[in-house]
């Protein structure tokens, strides 16, 4: 995407993450002055495992990144349902053949930390990097935007890009007091990390409870283990308690699930000394603009797809590569770039987002044993005839639909 622009422009993104790091990849190669700020004293490479669908294998084989993604991949085979005493019911396994659609494990599975990692280890040569620091406020001006940081101190840029997540303080900024973002499912998850044991095999255990709950196992290097629990509920308590203090939070997550048996005893008893521990709604971003004057969103901040839309990572990941592509194409002439960047990575996220489907995710979330039974034993029959598989390598597209990447000088 490198380019001999007519104009270099001083942008500053918020937000080290995946999407960050992945705009001032691209935004550099335009000739820019690109400065990052995270608001975490470090690189926040942590975080659980996440994956590269569809258009998101494109956008990193564009930056010539595939090759490193891969040295860094979890070795996780396929999906198990087990019963409480940890046997498989049924196994879904990955699609390696190179075509079609990816199953409920991707070929490219990678920890988050590692892809941001790698993300930033790509563009720290030609990035200013400003960590344990935010964006407090801005100004806009015809010619400039003008950030307040949260250290007093203040900078002048020509945009500035949210892409500061779910919550993002950069959207909320932008959208009149009291507009809700978000388009709910009433579900809830909540993730961390415990030691590994020698039944913690590769293969991603799923555990289905009654009450439309799920444990999830995925093991991820030779002595850690993830943990997920999820459930579904619709009160105001679940979804007030993702802003509580983590000890409440585990509190909270410990009762609801403290009759699940198999192995959450082990789970819970785990969460107290777990180097991380994180808890969610899990929603849709859904606003009807990306940008306002010389601030724009992208990645979560601006359409997050939710975890179970499998795309995610590859949102942000496409979201910035175009954003960059368009401002790069049209430096001169940001209202251009900007509303350019909305029209073409619009039906993109239109075809993620609406992957998400409430009824379908609560088949797989059932309320009661017979409920459960029976998904289970409709899968086993599933997998012993090997559809899964099939739909997989004779489907036509991936999750992301028949949307291509477009073309961008040098990409």
């Amino acid at each position: 995407m490198t380019n001999k622009i007519a104009k270099r422009l001083r942008i500053l993104v918020a937000g080290g993450g995946v999407t960050g790091p992945a705009l001032a990849f691209w935004l550099t190669r335009g000739g820019h002055a690109v400065t990052v700020i995270e608001r975490f004293p470090a690189l926040r490479a942590s975080g659980a495992q996440v994956d590269l669908r569809g258009q998101g294998i494109n956008a990193v084989t564009r930056m010539g990144l595939l090759e490193e993604v891969r040295s860094r991949l979890v070795d996780e085979p396929g999906v198990a349902f087990v019963d409480s005493r940890g046997k498989a019911k049924a196994t879904i396994m990955a699609n390696t053949s190179g075509k079609g659609r990816q199953t409920l494990t991707s070929e490219y599975e990678i920890m988050r930390g590692d892809l941001v990692r790698i993300l930033h280890e790509s563009t720290k040569d030609d990035t200013e990097y400003v960590f344990g620091k935010s964006v407090d406020s801005f100004d806009q001006h015809s010619d400039k935007v003008t950030a307040h940081f949260s250290d007093g101190t203040t900078g002048e840029y020509d945009l500035l890009i949210g892409a500061d997540g779910q919550g993002s303080r950069t959207r909320r900024a932008l959208l009149p007091e009291g507009f809700d973002p978000y388009w709910r499912v009433d579900i809830h998850m909540a993730y961390w990390f415990v030691p590994r044991i020698a039944s913690d095999t590769n293969i991603r255990d799923t555990y289905m409870v009654p009450g439309g709950r799920q444990i999830m196992r995925r093991s991820h290097n030779a002595t850690e283990t993830q943990v997920y629990f999820v459930m579904r509920e619709e009160s105001a308590e679940a979804s007030a308690i993702h802003r509580a203090p983590i000890e409440q939070q585990q509190k909270f997550w410990a009762e609801r699930f403290s009759d699940a048996g198999w192995q959450t005893e082990r789970f819970i008893e785990g969460m107290k000394d777990s180097p991380f521990f994180y808890s969610q709604e899990i929603a849709q971003v859904r606003i009807d603009s990306w940008s306002k004057g010389r601030v724009a969103l992208a990645g979560d901040a601006a359409h997050c797809a939710s975890p179970y839309s499998g795309m995610g990572i590859s949102g942000g990941l496409v979201g910035a590569y175009v954003l960059a592509g368009e401002i790069n194409r049209s430096p001169g002439n940001t209202p251009t770039a900007l509303a350019n960047y909305e029209r073409v990575l619009r039906p993109f996220v239109d075809e993620i987002q609406g992957q998400v489907n409430p009824r379908t995710l609560r088949i797989g979330m059932p309320l009661n044993k017979h409920a459960i039974t029976a998904f289970q034993n409709a899968t086993a029959l599933a997998c012993f005839l090997h559809i899964p598989d099939l739909v997989a390598r004779m489907s036509k597209e991936d999750r992301g639909g028949d949307w291509q990447l477009p073309a961008y000088i040098d990409a």
